[in-house]
């Protein structure tokens, strides 16, 4: 079932120029317990849904053709619905009997979470050690590895955001998810410049080249890097037509895009955002990008 409504999903919006989300990002609450320097949502305030709210709006999405959704925050796992004492757990399941057919969650693991009723985790990674600590703060580094090791999730993963701070240490962290039995692969992406967090972003052409080749060339080598050499190649120059449709975005204010927040904020050509090669190159039916894209959503 869930690969013939990817493919008619795709031959509607390849051919007849269908364009409906096929993921929606949906982000729960602004409330997190770091407090970290690429992050343009932290505030003193934080908003957070309640279960009602998440109800209507995956029910919106399911309309409108999502079939996975991303549970991001804030951190997700603080969650919880004042009134029914709800988690998000609760939500991944709200999320399988409306009709979706995956769920994920995005973490900073610094708090537990065992027994996660969701479908992939994806944790967020800044490098190894120091290189970690110095954008999340001193301690961030062991409580994540000693928190991804007692999840007990069977489909982990990392995804690891490129900058100024933290490019030399792409290779370890590419490393460090290979060999880490808990870690099933690694995405990476590039900083995005949204306003307050310009200095982060990785302006050189040359260099970014420069890391994507030699994350290619792991990859190559057998290492466990979700990208594909197609979609990874794109993201050196930036330049080609962006699919962000593909994933319609709910922000915590109940805010409905269609598309991804960056296009509002004018941060496309600059864009770190990997998934927006990897939908290229599906549309222009790159082999390996497909394979990718199957072995991740089936």
């Amino acid at each position: 079932m869930k690969f013939l409504y990817l493919f008619w999903w795709f031959v509607r919006a390849r051919f007849f120029g269908r364009k409906k989300p096929l993921q929606t990002v949906l982000f729960i609450s602004d409330k997190c317990n770091l407090r970290c320097k690429h992050c343009n949502v932290y505030n003193d305030n934080p908003l957070t849904k309640t279960y009602g709210q998440i109800k209507a709006e995956l029910e919106y999405s399911y309309k409108e053709g999502a079939r996975f959704v991303d549970f991001e925050g804030g951190e997700p796992f603080l969650w919880h619905d004042t009134d029914g004492g709800k988690t998000v757990n609760d939500l991944c399941d709200l999320a399988r009997k409306t009709g979706f057919f995956s769920t994920t969650i995005t973490t900073n693991a610094q708090i537990p979470f065992p027994n996660s009723r969701a479908d992939s985790i994806w944790v967020s990674v800044d490098g190894t050690g120091e290189y970690h600590e110095q954008i999340r703060g001193k301690g961030t580094f062991e409580r994540l590895k000693q928190n991804i090791a007692d999840s007990n999730h069977p489909h982990l993963s990392i995804n690891m955001v490129v900058n100024k701070l933290n490019y030399e240490n792409v290779e370890d962290t590419v490393k460090f998810a290979k060999e880490n039995p808990y870690i099933e692969k690694i995405s990476i992406n590039f900083h995005t410049p949204y306003k307050g967090t310009e200095y982060l972003y990785i302006d050189d052409l040359v260099l970014r080249a420069k890391i994507i080749d030699d994350i290619i060339k792991m990859k190559r080598n057998g290492y466990p890097i979700m990208n594909s050499v197609s979609g990874l190649k794109l993201m050196k120059h930036n330049k080609f037509k962006k699919q962000c449709w593909v994933s319609n975005f709910i922000m915590t204010d109940g805010t409905r895009l269609p598309q991804c927040p960056g296009n509002l904020a004018n941060v496309c050509d600059r864009c770190g955002f990997c998934m927006a090669g990897e939908m290229h190159a599906v549309y222009t039916f790159k082999p390996d990008t497909l394979l990718a894209g199957f072995s991740l959503r089936l």
